[in-house]
């Protein structure tokens, strides 16, 4: 008796076409374990903050109160907070991490695969910053003040969109009932561009550390890769849950233990350890509307990099003199995190413009020293 075909299941054809039976170049590394641990980061972030929203109160004279009763009266309030706290900072150190590799590699090359990450990377930007100001304490009040007074800075409609964002002359419970609910919205936007950027990747391919453009030598993603994202799923898990219970307030600012108080100035405003290499460069220009523009241009450089590679070779590991510049760009990096935590004086001031000089010099030196290499 004929029997009909049965139908396949669309979403297992999906899996099975974009996971499972993948074809991946058979020599990454665990360098390319950040983009899954990247994943596992936005579900974290989403559920715990999700928890944390039933109990959050978007008012100026609650917030801070509604935040300590999560940690103090909630049930396991405390961990879930911590979670989402910390889970943020890892966050970042997987996302830079992320990008370096790709820099490291010429996996820029992906065009469309690099641009919308450089857009997601914007987003989980503006995400963090407005979830840093929620907690309504001093350092997140003055924060706040600090980076959206920036936008005065535009031309013509400064003001303006100053006073929009503020919804009033200043910062208020307006402010943060708007903040609030685009720090909800924003992570399920970054979901939907996280899944375009998956489509883009898997159009044409992972790159790989020689930079070889062959389909000849690939393997299934599963069982081969999928067991090495697993690894470092547990790995990172348990990380984060020992930094969470032991560590909970590591790399917490204490001014934002206060309540928020618009009277006083804190001796030393400064962002989350995540920005302090923007607010470097931001600092050590004296212009407002020129520190504006350089902050801006330190993320939105990143867009230019596929259209300056200008090598022989896809990956800039095959390059020795680019890869003594990329590392001394990752110091730089690290020395700018550290003056943008220093104040505002001699020797920081010059030092910052210093780094700051090296820090965009980085993207002209990388295509002449490449071009010299290929002459040699």
């Amino acid at each position: 008796m004929y029997k009909p075909l049965r139908k396949s299941n669309p979403l297992l054809s999906i899996i099975n076409n974009t996971i499972v039976d993948l074809p991946s170049p058979s020599s990454i590394s665990l360098w390319w374990n950040m983009g899954s641990l990247l994943g596992l980061c936005l579900v974290v972030q989403i559920v715990t903050g999700l928890f944390l929203s039933f109990h959050y109160c978007p008012s100026a004279p609650m917030s801070f109160d509604s935040v300590v009763h999560m940690v103090q009266d909630v049930s396991h309030g405390w961990l879930l907070r911590s979670v989402h706290v910390n889970g943020g900072t890892l966050f970042f150190f997987c996302m830079y991490i992320h990008i370096g590799r790709g820099m490291y590699y010429g996996c820029y090359l992906s065009t469309m695969t690099w641009v919308v990450g450089v857009v997601l990377l914007v987003l989980v930007m503006a995400t963090a910053f407005l979830g840093y100001v929620l907690p309504w304490g001093q350092m997140s009040f003055w924060g706040a003040t600090v980076i959206t007074s920036m936008f005065s800075a535009v031309p013509y409609v400064g003001a303006n969109l100053v006073e929009w964002l503020w919804g009033g002359f200043a910062i208020s419970g307006v402010t943060l009932v708007r903040f609030y609910s685009l720090h909800f919205l924003v992570p399920f936007v970054i979901v939907g561009v996280t899944m375009i950027h998956i489509l883009f990747l898997h159009q044409k391919g992972s790159m790989n550390p020689l930079g070889l453009d062959s389909n000849v030598d690939k393997v299934l993603f599963h069982p081969f890769y999928s067991t090495k994202d697993i690894m470092g799923f547990f790995c990172v898990f348990i990380l984060l849950i020992y930094l969470s219970v032991y560590w909970p307030v590591l790399l917490c600012e204490a001014d934002n233990f206060y309540y928020a108080n618009p009277l006083v100035t804190p001796t030393h405003i400064q962002p989350e350890w995540y920005f302090l290499f923007v607010y470097a460069i931001l600092r050590s220009i004296p212009n407002k509307m020129g520190g504006v523009m350089a902050l801006l241009m330190s993320i939105l450089v990143l867009l230019f990099l596929p259209f300056l590679h200008g090598g022989k070779f896809l990956s800039n590991s095959m390059y020795p003199i680019y890869q003594i510049l990329f590392w001394s760009f990752v110091v730089n990096f690290f020395l700018l995190t550290w003056v943008g935590a220093c104040p505002v004086e001699v020797p920081y001031i010059m030092l910052g413009q210093s780094l700051t000089l090296f820090y965009f010099n980085f993207l002209i030196w990388s295509p002449i020293i490449r071009y010299c290499s290929d002459s040699l």
